[in-house]
């Protein structure tokens, strides 16, 4: 019947307006869809919506064209599109505010919108042939540009490649999507700046996607590098950038300061005041290699990478339960002990399954209960791939589909539980779990994509491939995910080392790599990754690389030209001391050590297989100070599969711990702590001690003046002290990472 009507209408424009049918042919998909996206009709806030606005519902961001195509020529007796009377249409009318409409103005009449839209209309409503052309290439440029004050201003062009071969200028037509509001984009694609910084401009059109770093510097015409020598990769590239936007770098740091930095980021604790005082003696010009190579053979690092990775993986006692949580955290301690290769360990953690007691790694699995959480955890952590929004829809900031995300889901669907007890406490909590449990693919089993309740062939991500029927998935993924030629994969290890050492990732968020979140130094990355790879995926070798290198070690002290800098590295990152680092610290500097309930007096909190859920729940007096200390001070309770959870924010009740939290009164009090040896010593030598033991460092003369005289003239020269001990450990300097 639509047909019909359409066919009438179009004789009676014919035969009225004969001019209007030879309009130039418009594309639905090519230039239609590309028009609703460029006046923002199709976005989230807009038509977009999952639910629509005023019971008119477009597909996010146009990825649905087909949809799309029968909302507007079938809706409302097509009032939307009225191909009798084009300039009446719906669609048209309130766009242009002929008509209320809420969403305001989107384009103007006589505007380029208008005839493209106008024009379709008039055609009546043309489909594009099976074999029209399609979008294939988007190409920008530039893609990167850096400008320099005051010529803040840079155009932009866009050009597409389309399967027919043919090519069209889009830089009026595509969309401009800015990162941040230190620039501004005409329509025409003219970048415009309004403040220094660096930001990435998404070109969009259609389905397709470029960004563009664009980074402005004020003016600096005086410049001259004179920055240090380059010792490795990291060197080369980070300078590299620096020059360009006209960025020094930060001195070297001291070698009290490189000496805490490096315990703290590879080991997870602080030096002792005997090692201080070697390495500070040490008059060698290697002394700094050699000491990154001493930590890295030392027990702590396998500790404290064991720490970093039981986040990820949900090493947690409510799902898996104690038993489960202290056998993964040892199977994954004991990988970093023996230096297993990385890509040997995730291959493991792939394949896993069997008893979650007898076969630790099972356990990666036992954590993670249904297709879509394992599916979603998986490419999160090994492919910085966040699928969640594919779920629902295609992806807006990314490539992924819907069809990726249940494809990709279905991998994952035949890993099933044997549950051979659960002891669990709470009746109520299907969560809960307290016992073995055997992982194992069952035979059967696939996810039905709710589109069509039908599965979808189980395959990887961004590889065209199906798997066969027979296989065994989990093998086949482990082989597919760890392949040398697989970038992505390396390029994630990298970057999560990099952050562990320079505060931020090469991508930030470290988990979330995309097109629209590009690495702020590309090629870095990429050379990492390729190190990584030509060097058995070895950690330490890694690590070595990176602190080693001149930029690991700059000061965190900012120059005139580098203060505004938080992502070039010019400088190094300052951050508070993680929860376990600083317990740890408090203990080695108190000269006491901090219980944990249900662990066993002497057990560092970098040692912590769990996070002590389940023990908690299950009484034993409540809270031990020390796991208040870890609470408040961000150790997360590994409930997602990614670093997010664990908290370096600052807040009021930490301040409150450090001034005048219990714990603090038991460490400086305690009756055997460090003080009861150095209150009978000479009050020089004991305020000496107490900074080689809290800061790593001796006290400089005015410190030592000061301090001296205060104990010296204070009645009781053990509460004197412990009023040095306690300033000294909730110091700045102390509870900072420089």
């Amino acid at each position: 019947m639509f047909d019909r009507c359409r066919r009438l209408a179009l004789l009676m424009l014919a035969a009225v307006a004969p001019g209007l049918a030879a309009a130039a042919d418009v594309s639905f998909r090519n230039d239609v869809m590309a028009v609703l996206s460029k006046a923002g009709c199709n976005q989230g806030t807009c038509h977009g919506n999952a639910r629509g606005k005023g019971g008119f519902q477009l597909s996010l961001r146009g990825q649905d064209p087909a949809n799309d195509y029968q909302v507007l020529t079938r809706d409302w007796l097509t009032r939307r599109t009225n191909v009798a009377e084009p300039d009446r249409s719906l669609l048209l009318l309130k766009a242009t505010m002929q008509m209320a409409h809420e969403g305001g103005q989107r384009f103007a009449v006589d505007s380029d919108e208008y005839r493209v839209l106008r024009d379709w209309i008039a055609n009546g409503l043309p489909t594009d042939p099976e074999k029209s052309p399609r979008l294939t290439t988007l190409d920008v440029t530039p893609t990167a540009v850096i400008l320099e004050a005051p010529q803040w201003e840079q155009p932009l062009r866009v050009r597409a490649r389309f399967s027919d071969g043919s090519e069209r200028d889009l830089t009026s037509r595509a969309v401009y999507e800015v990162g941040s509001p230190i620039v501004e984009v005409t329509r025409d694609g003219m970048v415009r700046g309004q403040s220094a910084g660096e930001t990435v401009v998404l070109v969009r059109y259609l389905d397709r996607q470029v960004p563009v770093r664009i980074s402005l510097i004020p003016a600096r015409p005086e410049f001259v590098w004179n920055g240090p020598k380059a010792t490795n990769v990291v060197d080369e590239y980070v300078f590299a950038k620096l020059r360009q936007l006209k960025l020094l770098p930060s001195d070297l740091c001291d070698d009290a300061t490189f000496l805490r930095r490096t315990h703290l980021d590879l080991i997870g604790v602080l030096p002792t005041a005997d090692e201080a005082r070697a390495f500070l003696a040490d008059a060698s010009a290697d002394k700094r290699t050699k000491l990154v190579d001493d930590l890295l053979q030392r027990p702590e690092f396998a500790d404290w990478w064991a720490l970093k990775w039981a986040d990820m993986l949900r090493v947690e006692e409510k799902t898996l339960d104690a038993k489960g949580a202290a056998v993964f955290h040892e199977w994954l301690r004991t990988a970093f002990a023996e230096g297993r290769p990385l890509d040997e360990l995730v291959k493991q953690l792939i394949a896993s399954r069997g008893s979650t007691y007898s076969e630790p790694e099972a356990n990666f699995y036992r954590a993670l209960r249904d297709p879509f959480a394992r599916s979603e955890a998986v490419g999160q952590l090994f492919l910085g791939v966040r699928l969640q929004c594919a779920k629902c829809h295609n992806h807006p900031f990314d490539r992924w589909t819907q069809d990726d995300y249940y494809s990709w889901a279905n991998v994952f669907a035949k890993v099933d539980y044997k549950i051979l007890e659960n002891n669990r406490r709470d009746t109520n909590d299907k969560h809960e779990f307290d016992g073995e449990q055997i992982v194992f693919m069952a035979d059967k089993g696939d996810v039905d994509d709710p589109r069509t309740n039908q599965p979808r062939p189980p395959q990887f991500l961004g590889d065209a491939g199906a798997l066969p029927a027979e296989s065994d998935r989990l093998e086949r993924l482990a082989d597919w995910l760890t392949r040398p030629d697989n970038d992505r994969f390396s390029q994630m290890l990298v970057n999560r080392a990099w952050r562990n050492l320079f505060g931020r990732g090469l991508v930030e968020p470290v988990d979330d790599f995309r097109a629209t979140n590009p690495p702020t130094h590309p090629e870095l990355l990429a050379a990492l990754a390729a190190d990584l790879r030509s060097h058995g995926f070895d950690l330490r070798h890694l690590l070595r690389v990176m602190t080693t290198s001149t930029t690991y070690q700059l000061s965190s002290l900012p120059n005139e030209n580098n203060a505004a800098d938080e992502v070039n590295y010019s400088h190094a990152t300052v951050r508070r001391l993680t929860a376990e680092q600083l317990a740890d610290g408090l203990s080695q500097a108190c000269g006491v050590p901090i219980a944990f309930q249900g662990y066993p007096e002497g057990m560092r909190a970098g040692e912590l297989p769990g996070v002590g859920a389940m023990l908690r729940r299950r009484g034993g007096g409540g809270l031990q100070a020390g796991d208040e200390l870890l609470r408040v001070f961000g150790k997360p309770p590994r409930l997602q599969s990614c670093e997010c959870e664990r908290s370096d924010e600052t807040t009021l009740n930490q301040a409150f711990q450090l001034v005048s939290g219990g714990l603090m009164h038991q460490l400086t009090s305690s009756p055997g702590n460090r003080l009861a040896a150095l209150t009978s010593q000479d009050v020089s030598v004991a305020v000496t001690e107490l900074y080689w033991h809290t800061l790593s460092r001796p006290p400089t003369e005015t410190e030592r003046q000061a301090v001296t005289e205060y104990v010296t003239r204070h009645d009781d020269r053990t509460a004197a002290l412990q009023d040095v001990l306690w300033s000294l450990v909730t110091s700045h300097e102390f509870v900072l990472r420089r």
